[in-house]
């Protein structure tokens, strides 16, 4: 029922090697890209130069950016930080704090003259715990300037480096104020601005850092231009409709700062910034917010489309104006829950009698990031559709139909920063980028049928048994066989002999089904909590065959993921390793048999 929307069906051509491998590729034409990401700006101030290109909460309302306005921001800023020194792929600027409308004025400036942004998530700068993070990203990507929102928020961040600052209140700090760029000279920009192309540098991305320290991801014109073509190429619509955007994705992420921020300007959209996050203590914002403006694309992650359901199921105006204009549903990240797909999908038919596209794309920071997307209707969660044009995809089969995942094309990244050994065994022989993800044939005798995302190869492990675990898949049906109780659970049993589980409880929901527990600082526990996990992993248990998917043993965490030690990123994704490094005494508690709040699991 998306029959509204002009779609690219997928068009794919498998090549079977003599090697064993499996070579995909699109036979999609990929349009000519832009030359820099800038010049979307410059043919919207052409084309339709009083749209708005940006708006922020500004009181009851919003303030609004046209694009003729912001073409003007950019020449002026761009021209401001020229004159202060900094120099195209020279020391660049590290943007400590969140999404606004400056931020964007700001990193398009310095793009535009070849300056380098080391985008970097604002809990570094404002949580005084994750400060060690912020200085190890500093002393990788040695900027010669910082720029911060408020002076005095960030100001212990801005001391901690020790840097010249721009600051949009700068109160009486000191700082330069970004006004004053604003108001700066153009001179020099047009000259600049003719030596940067596709090979350019725009911006340095730091990677999670799961398994090792964060390594930078040099994110260059040509990778972020080409994927907006590629992305223009199987979804023809966004050219029909001007796209407009509610969306609070952390800028400092490819997600949220690569493909939908560059996404709204390469199709002449509207990017409305949504100043809430999927948090319980901001939630509420981006409630208000998608309830001030009809978007046509929604994007999110599986834990903020969860919450959003419940929301609309309870709210028959906020329903209306989110399902009034949607064209598509687009969720990252994670698998969505089956649940929670099938209740976007109810809502909408109650809401406007068709569906939108729901639909999820595949990639990495080292993808700039969509390197496979779905671009038909899907019947469920998970699949991650086909090569982008332009990206070719090779599968390695590792003789049980799950595949080692490799890319190449030109919106995939040429090497780390100052990490020459990491760059290398990041390619394999033919030059493919080795991703470390696993995936899976739909259907194995139609390739358009899509791919289908099974898990990380590194979160994978064995038993003392000898028995693999794919950890990926099974957190996700113990996600859904959970449902509402946990917000995020942790697969556990590598070198045990039973398969645990940490879970991150959603307080509000035990709340709601009257679960009451007592806190010991470390983990909730009660007989009526415990009773009611117990029995949702036992009908789970009953479902699955093997000690490979079965939970034995399981504990609610009372200690959120923490950002500042590096168990959850900004979108909110948790790092499994990290977490169970942070807490493996918390892991010990859970195979301790003795131990009164560990939840017991017996099939």
């Amino acid at each position: 029922m998306t029959d509204h929307l002009t779609l690219t069906r997928h068009d794919v051509t498998r090549e079977d090697r003599s090697d064993g491998s499996i070579v995909l590729r699109s036979n999609i034409a990929l349009p000519q890209p832009a030359q820099t990401a800038s010049d979307w700006v410059r043919a919207g101030a052409s084309a339709h130069p009083v749209r708005p290109a940006f708006a922020e909460r500004s009181g009851q309302g919003w303030r609004m950016l046209t694009y003729a306005e912001l073409w003007d921001a950019i020449q002026a800023v761009a021209g401001g930080l020229l004159a202060r020194g900094l120099k195209p792929q020279g020391a660049g600027i590290m943007i400590l704090s969140g999404n606004a409308i400056d931020h964007a004025v700001l990193s398009l400036a310095a793009h535009h003259v070849g300056i380098v942004t080391i985008p970097v998530a604002e809990q570094y700068s404002l949580i005084p715990a994750a400060h060690e993070r912020l200085a190890f990203v500093a002393q990788l990507t040695t900027p010669a300037m910082v720029y911060a929102s408020d002076a005095q928020a960030y100001g212990p961040a801005i001391d901690l480096l020790g840097l010249p600052a721009i600051c949009s209140e700068p109160g009486d700090s000191g700082h330069i104020p970004f006004a004053d760029l604003l108001n700066a000279s153009p001179s020099g920009v047009s000259d600049m601005h003719a030596r940067t192309g596709p090979d350019t540098i725009a911006k340095v991305l730091t990677t999670s850092g799961s398994t090792s320290d964060p390594k930078g991801v040099e994110t260059t014109q040509r990778m972020m231009t080409t994927n907006q073509a590629q992305i223009a190429a199987s979804l023809p619509f966004l050219k029909e409709k001007p796209p407009v955007l509610v969306d609070w994705l952390p800028w400092n992420h490819v997600f949220g700062g690569s493909h939908n921020f560059n996404l709204a300007l390469a199709n002449g959209g509207t990017f409305y910034i949504d100043d809430g996050k999927p948090m319980p203590a901001l939630f509420p914002r981006t409630l208000e917010n998608l309830g001030l403006v009809s978007s046509t694309l929604s994007f999110n992650v599986p834990v903020g489309y969860a919450q959003l359901v419940n929301a609309l199921e309870k709210d028959s105006g906020l329903r209306q104006t989110y399902f009034q204009s949607l064209d598509m549903i687009f969720y990252a990240g994670a698998s969505l829950p089956q649940d929670t797909w099938s209740a976007l999908e109810r809502l909408a038919m109650d809401t406007l009698g068709r569906l939108p596209l729901i639909t999820s794309s595949w990639g990495l920071t080292e993808t700039a990031p969509a390197a496979m997307l779905q671009t038909v209707p899907a019947k469920g969660a998970g699949i991650v559709g086909v090569p982008m044009p332009g990206v070719t995809v090779k599968l390695i089969d590792d003789g049980d139909g799950r595949m080692d995942v490799r890319v190449k094309g030109d919106s995939i990244f040429d090497a780390y920063l100052k990490n020459p050994a990491k760059t290398a065994e990041a390619f394999d022989e033919e030059g493919f980028f080795i991703t470390g993800d696993a995936m899976r044939f739909v259907d194995p005798g139609n390739m358009n049928a899509g791919l289908q995302f099974d898990g990380r190869l590194s979160e994978d492990f064995k038993l003392t048994t000898g028995t693999w675990v794919r950890a990926a898949n099974l957190r996700l049906e113990v996600l859904a066989a959970l449902a509402p109780l946990a917000m995020d659970v942790v697969i556990t049993g590598a070198a045990r002999d039973e398969i645990g589980l940490l879970i991150v409880p959603n307080r509000p929901a035990l709340d709601a089904a009257g679960l009451a527990f007592e806190d010991d600082g470390a983990v909730l526990s009660s007989d009526i909590l415990g009773a009611a996990v117990s029995n949702k992993l036992a009908d789970l248990s009953a479902s699955t065959r093997g000690s490979a998917m079965r939970i034995s043993r399981a504990l609610v965490m009372s200690e959120l993921p923490s950002m500042a030690e590096g168990e959850a990123t900004a979108k909110g994704n948790l790092n499994f390793p990290k977490l169970l490094q942070r807490r493996a005494a918390l892991v010990d508690r859970l195979y301790d048999d003795a131990d009164p709040a560990c939840i017991q699991c017996r099939a």
